[in-house]
């Protein structure tokens, strides 16, 4: 049994729903919803006068209409407080299907709902496929880590003095699987940032109309980026810089691209804007770049 989605974040999930008011069962009654997911007459009734759960729940649901509107969370029986993922992403799934709930927009906001929480386990619903021009949603794991880079730069950064990258950074981490453009954004800043305060350190002055290759140039161009005592410095310093410019550039490119396909104005109806893969590739160039740039700083104040 995969059991990754912890019972806070279940419990997140159903305050959501009870908060919102969401009918889970969309068009459909309670028995006809369950049975799309469970064999209900196989299943023990609770109330002596059926022979199986289709009966009870039929009976407390719609004939009588007696038992709590989220009772569904607390029954043993399908147990989605504390059973297997699968089951559980199943059934979230289930009640955004076009079957269950006609209303793409709001099986959208459904959708990024639940998202919002299982986020915090590595778990994400997207769509799979479509069915008369309506999406259908499956579960996947996506994990919890994000780009290898991340972690340094969080570490690096974590000292009050430079409060506001931490903040970037744990921005970028938030928003790298459900707002990639956000992501990809902060990204960008992220670089020009930690540039601005390194020149700002070394007294250098700088442009507000300087764009990202320049100011990762100018920045460069302050810091020992090799030991001095190693052989043929000149050229590993001209190859670094060539590597750091690299990395600059995936950023500011991927930036670029999300001007083109983002969710602006004047985009093309369908348009799905950028991927998290789009928005992992920029997160980990810009924390690469970062890291060894803030890391070289420190080095080089050291040594004065």
């Amino acid at each position: 049994m995969t059991r990754k989605i912890t019972e806070i974040t279940r419990r997140d999930i159903l305050d959501s729903i009870f908060l919102e008011k969401i009918n889970l069962y969309g068009r459909l009654e309670e028995t006809a919803f369950l049975s799309r997911i469970w064999d209900l007459d196989s299943m023990p009734s609770y109330d002596g006068r059926f022979d199986n759960a289709t009966g009870d729940i039929w009976q407390h649901t719609v004939n009588n209409y007696d038992w709590d509107d989220n009772w569904i969370f607390e029954d043993d029986r399908f147990n989605l407080m504390r059973g297997d993922d699968e089951t559980l992403l199943r059934f979230l799934c289930e009640t955004i299907h076009p079957v269950v709930r006609s209303d793409a927009t709001e099986c959208e906001r459904l959708c990024q709902l639940y998202n919002n929480c299982l986020k915090n386990d590595g778990y994400e619903i997207i769509e799979k496929a479509r069915i008369s021009g309506k999406a259908m949603y499956v579960g996947r794991y996506i994990g919890t880590s994000v780009s290898p880079g991340i972690n340094s730069a969080k570490e690096l950064f974590s000292g009050t003095d430079v409060g506001y990258i931490s903040q970037q950074i744990t921005r970028m981490e938030t928003a790298v699987n459900q707002d990639p453009e956000l992501a990809i954004g902060t990204a960008k800043e992220l670089i020009e940032t930690c540039c601005k305060s390194i020149l700002h350190e070394c007294n250098v002055t700088f442009s507000g109309r300087d764009d990202l290759p320049k100011l990762v140039k100018k920045t460069v161009k302050q810091l020992e980026l090799t030991p001095a005592n190693i052989p043929n410095q000149s050229k590993a310093g001209d190859t670094i810089k060539r590597l750091l410019s690299n990395l600059a550039t995936i950023t500011q490119g991927i930036a670029e691209l999300r001007n083109s396909y983002g969710t602006g104005h004047g985009k093309l109806n369908g348009n799905k804007g950028l991927q998290p893969r789009h928005a992992k590739l920029a997160v980990g160039a810009a924390s690469t770049l970062s890291v060894f740039l803030a890391e070289t700083h420190k080095v080089r104040g050291s040594k004065k």
